[in-house]
C-alpha cells in the first residue's frame, strides 16, 4: 500500500492525501498559518487509535458471536510533554449491544491488543526518507 501526500495550493499547507481509491486531506489550524479546514496530522494518528480499537472489537465480537451493535471511542490527547517524548492518548471505550459483564472484558482486552495500539506502543519505526 502506498500513500500519495502532496500540496492543494501552491504556498498553502492544506495537503491532498490518497490511499488507494480514498482521498481525503490534512491542515494545520489557523493559529499556525493554516486553515483548519481538515484534520491535522496529530488528529489523523490519533484517529488511527481509535478507529483500530473500534474495529477490532467488531472483528473479535463477529467471529466469537457477541452482540455487538456499536463501539463508540472518545480519545483525549495530551500532547504537552511531546518535545520531552511523551505524548498522552487517554481512550475510553463503550461497547453497545446485548453484552454480558464478561463479554465486555473480554472485547476490553482484545482491544487494549489492537495493531495500532501494539505498533504505537511496542514497535521500532524506521522512516528511510529520499527523493521520489
Amino acid at each position: 500500500m502506498t500513500i500519495d501526500s502532496h500540496t492543494e495550493q501552491p504556498g498553502g499547507f492544506r495537503q491532498v492525501i490518497r490511499v488507494g481509491a480514498h482521498t481525503f486531506h490534512a491542515d494545520i489550524g489557523a493559529q499556525a498559518g493554516g486553515q483548519g479546514s481538515a484534520p491535522t496530522p496529530h488528529d489523523y494518528f490519533d484517529a488511527s487509535l481509535a478507529t483500530c480499537k473500534a474495529l477490532t472489537a467488531h472483528l473479535y465480537a463477529k467471529g466469537h458471536g457477541i452482540a455487538l451493535d456499536r463501539v463508540d471511542v472518545h480519545v483525549e490527547r495530551d500532547a504537552s510533554q511531546e518535545r520531552l517524548g511523551t505524548y498522552v492518548l487517554r481512550v475510553q471505550l463503550e461497547f453497545v449491544g446485548a453484552l454480558t459483564d464478561v463479554e465486555k472484558a473480554k472485547l476490553r482486552d482484545v482491544v487494549s491488543r489492537c495493531p495500532i495500539h501494539k505498533l504505537m506502543t511496542n514497535a521500532k519505526i524506521e522512516i528511510v526518507s529520499g527523493p521520489r
